[in-house]
């Protein structure tokens, strides 16, 4: 199984980035690599997140919370595909 990221996810990840950087450059290098690396466990381990019971068909729609941030992301056969990235405080995507 692969993972694949959308470009809103993309986005979302160099956002919060830069967001963090402002205050505190290596802080917002760790916890990039930090959300990174939880991410790449994601084909390991699919379920790992909670279904998004809002969604169409909750258990393939999934969050996985870190720390204070929110992967929303589908799981399918071949991939797992991330399709957004937030932080708690933010409006849910």
């Amino acid at each position: 199984m692969k993972l694949v990221y959308t470009n809103d996810a993309i986005e979302d990840l160099k956002r919060l980035r830069e967001f963090i950087a402002v205050h505190n450059p290596t802080a917002a290098s760790k916890i990039a690599a930090e959300l990174i690396a939880k991410m790449e466990l994601l084909p390991a381990f699919p379920t790992m997140g909670t279904p998004v019971q809002m969604a169409p068909v909750p258990d393939i729609i999934r969050d996985m919370v870190f720390g204070k941030y929110v992967v929303r992301y589908s799981v399918h056969s071949s991939a797992v595909i991330v399709l957004r990235v937030w932080h708690e405080l933010e409006n849910e995507r």
